[in-house]
């Protein structure tokens, strides 16, 4: 992955977490990684655990953000939220979001934010 790529996604990243700060959300975790695969970010309401894989694009020319969190990645992220799940003993419902992110041109960030996106199998 190219330098550039790397901080396009962190930038995108960044942004996603200011805006689910701004929704009253916590942040719990950021890029928590286990052997099985890693979540962008961990937050929590307070009823719930919010697993959530941020996309970052330049462009809608591949389908928007949200469309790259395909069915392979979704087991991914359900697997390393178990893995989360069983290491912190959470009572809290766990949900899982998809926030697309892609620059406005002016400097900040179109957000594409789907509340539970995909389900626990």
């Amino acid at each position: 992955m190219t330098q550039a790529r790397l901080s396009l996604g962190a930038w995108g990243e960044d942004q996603a977490a200011d805006y689910l700060r701004r929704l009253g959300l916590k942040i719990v975790a950021r890029n928590f990684s286990t052997p099985v695969g890693e979540v962008d970010i961990i937050a929590r309401s307070k009823k719930e655990l919010i697993f959530i894989e941020v996309k970052t694009r330049r462009s809608n020319a591949y389908g928007t953000p949200a469309e790259a969190v395909g069915p392979r990645k979704q087991r991914q992220i359900i697997r390393t939220a178990q893995w989360y799940l069983t290491a912190e003993k959470s009572r809290l419902q766990p949900r899982f979001d998809v926030v697309g992110v892609m620059p406005d041109g002016e400097g900040g960030a179109r957000i594409e934010h789907l509340p539970a996106a995909f389900e626990m199998e």
